[in-house]
């Protein structure tokens, strides 16, 4: 265990080291403020919003959501793919550890990454609400709370789905594009098959478990239960490909 420590430790130095790591913060932080400025003296919504209600509409899925998740989607294409474009994963392999952790710890290191962003996010639209808007209604804290983990688990599966593309691939570009692809048609596809039954079990139907959060289901038949075993199957056939692909990838 502490030397899978050692490896997520050693993963985020790389990843700290690089110019590009603070750029999505920056990004984050710009949109946060500028979609605060825009709402409160062009939407007319100072007198209604709170703090925690802003914060919230700034992480959902229509809020910066899926933003969030293509930042992770960037982040987590070069994960592997650039240990293979740069030769380094020699370098890795010819270490003590076995390659399962080696795979496991720039798995954690993603997801950990893709959480910070969704944290930050979460702090800066906190303050920027309390700034533009007040604490007024502490209540919201709850529904708060609900819209981070059910972002959570969306990011995570589309984050798990990229990091498999990347193994499999060992292109940063078309992970990239695979992952961003398949973000943006999500609601394209479902509405296309939604005459048939099997749509219930496609990924997209299931990975934002926030339209539960209203009492109505997708699709009839489907609970938050249902849901959550169909994204369970998923990131276990995400992440077995992805490691019994590195595995066996012979890389002499």
């Amino acid at each position: 265990m502490r030397s899978f420590g050692k490896l997520v430790w050693n993963e985020w130095l790389k990843m700290f080291k690089k110019r590009s790591f603070f750029v999505p913060y920056a990004i984050i932080a710009a949109f946060i403020i500028f979609l605060a400025y825009m709402t409160q003296f062009m939407g007319g919504l100072q007198s209604v919003l709170t703090a925690p209600q802003f914060a919230q509409a700034v992480i959902s899925k229509n809020g910066l959501g899926q933003f969030l998740v293509m930042l992770s989607i960037i982040c987590t294409a070069g994960a592997v793919s650039k240990e293979f474009s740069g030769g380094t994963i020699k370098l890795l392999l010819i270490r003590s550890v076995s390659r399962s952790k080696i795979l496991a710890s720039k798995y954690a290191i993603v997801l950990l990454y893709s959480l910070s962003l969704t944290l930050f996010a979460l702090i800066v639209g906190l303050v920027t609400g309390s700034v533009m808007f007040g604490f007024s209604d502490m209540a919201g804290f709850g529904n708060l709370l609900s819209a981070t983990l059910y972002h959570a688990v969306y990011m995570a599966i589309y984050v798990t789905a990229a990091f498999m593309f990347g193994t499999l691939t060992r292109s940063s570009g078309a992970t990239i594009g695979i992952g961003m692809t398949l973000l943006m048609l999500e609601g394209l596809v479902v509405a296309l098959l939604s005459k048939y039954s099997f749509v219930k079990y496609l990924l997209f139907t299931n990975a934002d478990l926030s339209v539960y959060a209203n009492g109505r289901p997708p699709f009839e038949g489907m609970t938050m239960a249902f849901s959550l075993i169909v994204l369970a199957v998923y990131m276990f056939l995400f992440l077995g490909a992805s490691f019994v692909t590195f595995k066996k990838r012979d890389v002499a």
